[in-house]
């Protein structure tokens, strides 16, 4: 192999990896600097004792189907929180897994929601739901504003996809900044039900 062509190879590499970290968003590291009273584990989720776990924010609107909802409305459930967009690759991956678990769920204590963002309208995003099986609602967040409702130095979502956990107080417990498969949304999502 030439020097030109091992230096083409490892542009290439270099940039796959870059877009591989920032997965589809223009997030940027950890919410804020210092102690912030969270674990990374392995897989890439980061957890909250419950001691430590920040509240979740308000969280209200209309979803991708015009219906209003308020996520404050499922307090004493665990909520599995996705924030997603029709045009993200990883999103389309990890949308038949969450389809399946929020499926095998319903009835046990849990709700899925998502939180639709960067769609310039709800057409693509409810084409999107309708074929992967999405049952769950989802809000309409086309500029992003409501992932700004969460305070820097917690469990914030930074990326698309990223996926939250909430706790049965409505606070965050478990958080994810890349797509998942069934096994890893279980394993962020069983801990935090088994909690009394």
């Amino acid at each position: 192999m030439s020097t030109r062509s091992r230096a083409a190879l490892l542009g290439a590499v270099a940039a796959a990896a870059a877009l591989t970290l920032s997965a589809c968003g223009s997030g940027g590291t950890s919410g804020g600097g210092g102690d912030t009273n969270f674990v990374t584990g392995h897989n890439g989720i980061d957890t909250a004792a419950k001691s430590e776990r920040a509240k979740a924010p308000a969280l209200s609107g209309r979803t991708i189907d015009g219906k209003t909802l308020d996520v404050a409305g499922y307090k004493g459930k665990v909520v599995v929180l996705n924030v997603w967009g029709s045009w993200c690759g990883p999103c389309r991956e990890e949308a038949k897994y969450f389809s399946k678990v929020s499926k095998a769920y319903a009835g046990k204590g849990v709700q899925f929601v998502g939180i639709n963002t960067r769609d310039t309208s709800t057409t693509p995003a409810l084409a999107f739901e309708k074929a992967n099986g999405i049952t769950y609602p989802s809000l309409y967040d086309p500029t992003g504003k409501l992932m700004l409702r969460f305070p820097k130095g917690t469990l914030n979502p930074q990326l698309i996809p990223s996926t939250l956990i909430l706790d049965r107080d409505g606070k965050v417990a478990a958080r994810a900044l890349q797509a998942l498969d069934d096994t890893a949304l279980l394993k962020m999502l069983k801990p935090v039900l088994a909690e009394k």
